[in-house]
């Protein structure tokens, strides 16, 4: 087992925490007038797509997480945390002046002003899987339908998974009418230390041990935490890699069961973010810069990407080993090449590739391909 991940950790200045308590407090504090408020629930619905940034969106901010691209996750969360402190500053100020009112007020009514959450247009089904628990009873997500489920993969040894878990767990006492947060723990091969570990922070939800067959079934869990939410029909709805703001977690579950939240409901379709069999929806890839073909070679480069196979040993299209790990070097080389090629008027594919042409690469499953070598790609194996 690699510990990679625990470098990625996104280290949060003293004061910045400070003033993080201080906009939650308030945040907290609307969601208990929201509670015992009877105004109507009011949603701002507008599609967007994935490529509009999301980064003023104070709910989707990771205060810390690990995930493969460490040094690139590290330049970002640097070259933004200006801005992040002078969008919180005028969050908290604006909290600070709203009147008792502010539950008639929850949901902005500009169009592209205050917090957002984002929900996937069109939802598949979640993979349904069959497990014991730690205490030998049958676990699954069937077991749960007509709840809101958040299927959380962790592991002991992960850090921020550790530091999330309280947050769950007052999840799960605040909505259990209405939400099942179900653990599945990653790469931890004695289930006896597990149910201690478990005991010991009194974890109120249950806790099975994911099977390779189930991280397969979600794409392979590159990074953890990882947390998928379902809507009360079983569809994913979204999906989270490393350790989120917990009252993202809670506005989304208030939305799904129909309660008021402060923020506006966006949606979006998957092009890959959720699951990997989706990539062929996408126009743009991690790493890869199209911008210097026409929309037709564009057109061009992205049917390559979709229909020649990664090399690297992920099983992948080069489209979905960008999504899945864009530190890969073998498909950031092919797709560069590509891209070569069809400015050079050589659209077809090269003779070193024609065995990698579509007829011979393997479909897609309906589920996300398995990685046979992990090692290839995630920094957890």
């Amino acid at each position: 087992m690699s510990r990679e991940l625990h470098r990625d950790r996104v280290e949060i200045p003293a004061g910045f925490a400070t003033l993080k308590s201080e906009v939650l407090a308030k945040i907290k504090a609307s969601l208990t007038r929201l509670d015992s408020s009877n105004s109507p629930l009011l949603h701002f619905r507008r599609p967007i797509s994935p490529a509009e940034s999301i980064t003023s969106t104070l709910l989707d901010k990771t205060w810390g997480v690990y995930t493969p691209s460490h040094l690139t996750r590290a330049k970002s969360a640097t070259s933004k945390f200006p801005r992040i402190l002078i969008f919180l500053f005028f969050f908290a100020l604006s909290g600070a002046l709203s009147s008792p009112t502010y539950s008639q007020e929850a949901a902005p009514t500009t169009p592209d002003s205050g917090p957002v959450i984002r929900f996937v247009r069109n939802p598949d089904q979640a993979p349904d899987f069959k497990v014991d628990d730690l205490d030998g009873k049958p676990l699954s997500l069937s077991a749960s339908r007509g709840k809101v489920i958040l299927l959380n993969f962790w592991a002991t040894w992960c850090g921020p998974c550790r530091a999330e878990i309280p947050d769950l767990i007052e999840l799960q006492k605040k909505y259990g009418d209405h939400l099942q947060i179900i653990g599945l723990d990653v790469d931890d091969d004695d289930s006896a230390e597990v149910k201690k570990f478990v005991e010991k922070n009194g974890i109120n939800y249950p806790v099975g041990m994911a099977t390779n067959e189930i991280r397969v079934l979600y794409g392979g869990v590159a990074a953890l935490p990882t947390s998928f939410v379902l809507d009360d029909q079983g569809r994913v709805v979204q999906k989270h890699e490393g350790l989120r703001n917990p009252l993202l977690y809670e506005f989304e579950i208030r939305s799904l069961i129909g309660l008021q939240i402060p923020a506006r409901v966006e949606t979006f379709e998957d092009t890959g973010e959720i699951f990997l069999k989706h990539a062929d929806r996408a126009v743009a890839l991690p790493g890869v810069d199209m911008s210097k073909l026409t929309p037709e070679q564009k057109q061009v480069a992205l049917h390559r990407f979709n229909a020649e196979g990664c090399t690297c040993g992920c099983q992948f299209t080069l489209a979905q080993c960008r999504i899945y790990d864009r530190n890969c070097p073998i498909s950031k080389a092919r797709t560069t090449k590509i891209m070569a090629e069809i400015i050079a008027g050589h659209g077809g594919a090269s003779p070193e590739h024609k065995a990698q042409s579509p007829k011979n690469v393997p479909a897609a499953p309906a589920a996300d391909a398995p990685n046979p070598n992990p090692s290839q790609h995630a920094d957890i194996r």
